[in-house]
């Protein structure tokens, strides 16, 4: 039998993602018969590739459906929605992902760390012969150790920083002091100087950085955020900047997208706001993954990235 695999992405996403998903496909499934299509009969449809700016919202009719799998690593946008059932994986083992997570974290952080902003911008010509600390003098926080940020960590340990990790659960991550829940996050923050958010968003997350725990923070400490908008209490991030206890934001991800332009950030001279361009997910490498998982599932191997519903990622 025919295996029917619906696109329901971005209505943009089909003219990307077409040829790579279907040479992707054919390369895990070899011989099995697959179609990739962006619209079928909801009968007849084994799997679906999704994203939240689906025009898919309500799954009852799909009753062969064997599972949703998300282009995107973030799922709060269809976790909750009560009419799937079938099992829902989010985007992981994406090489494409995980290097630009990669790549932008660990520029920002350099950013941060060299004091870069004064000699890119120094319009009064001063010669400020102050060289900055090693990597090996700086603490780096990183929110959140799965894929993204297990790897960004990993990054900036190898390049010298001092590495706390804490997640929801415990995690073990080489070259990453790692702690775990409630009582491992004052800890995990304590006198860092850059703290890095990548946990998703969660009831148990929203809003992880507030007054208190930007408390625990060093003196002056960075804010780097490229994981959600709630994860962040922007009211108490923008006192925590106005009043000097930190020095700097810069932020990737907002509560409302576009971030409106009447927002405080925008105009803030210790915010930068980038437009969630930290991590894309591209056509060729995600592809490959969300193939890579069908054949899987179709060789009885359990999702890779499958939701837990409970937890919400």
């Amino acid at each position: 039998m025919t295996l029917t695999i619906l696109f329901a992405a971005g209505a943009d996403s089909w003219a990307a993602y077409e040829r790579p998903l279907r040479a992707a496909l054919a390369e895990h499934l070899g011989n099995r018969d697959a179609e990739v299509v962006t619209d079928a009969a909801p009968e007849s449809v084994d799997y679906i590739v999704y994203a939240p700016d689906s025009w898919l919202s309500d799954f009852t009719p799909y009753t062969r459906l064997k599972a949703v799998l998300n282009l995107w690593a973030g799922v709060e946008n269809v976790v909750s929605n009560r009419t799937l059932t079938a099992p829902l994986a989010r985007m992981v083992d994406d090489e494409g992902l995980t290097q630009g997570m990669v790549e932008w974290v660990t520029g920002h952080v350099l950013r941060h760390h060299l004091g870069m902003d004064a000699h890119i911008v120094n319009p009064d010509r001063r010669w400020d012969h102050q060289p900055p600390p090693l990597a090996t003098e700086r603490t780096v926080a990183i929110l959140g150790l799965g894929a993204l940020g297990a790897a960004c960590g990993t990054a900036l340990s190898d390049l010298g920083f001092r590495v706390r990790g804490w997640s929801r659960s415990q995690k073990g991550v080489p070259g990453i002091s790692c702690r775990a829940g409630e009582e491992g996050l004052a800890p995990t923050l304590d006198g860092a100087d850059i703290v890095v958010l990548l946990l998703p968003d969660t009831p148990g997350t929203r809003c992880v950085l507030n007054a208190r725990s930007i408390a625990w923070l060093a003196p002056g400490a960075v804010v780097i955020n490229p994981g959600r908008g709630a994860l962040v209490d922007d009211d108490a991030l923008l006192a925590a900047l106005e009043s000097g206890r930190l020095s700097h934001a810069t932020l990737d991800v907002f509560r409302t997208e576009p971030l409106p332009r009447e927002h405080p950030f925008w105009a803030h001279e210790r915010v930068t706001v980038t437009p969630h361009i930290a991590s894309e997910t591209r056509a060729s490498s995600a592809a490959r993954a969300i193939a890579a998982n069908i054949a899987r599932a179709e060789a009885g191997r359990p999702l890779k990235g499958r939701v837990d519903r409970a937890a919400g990622y």
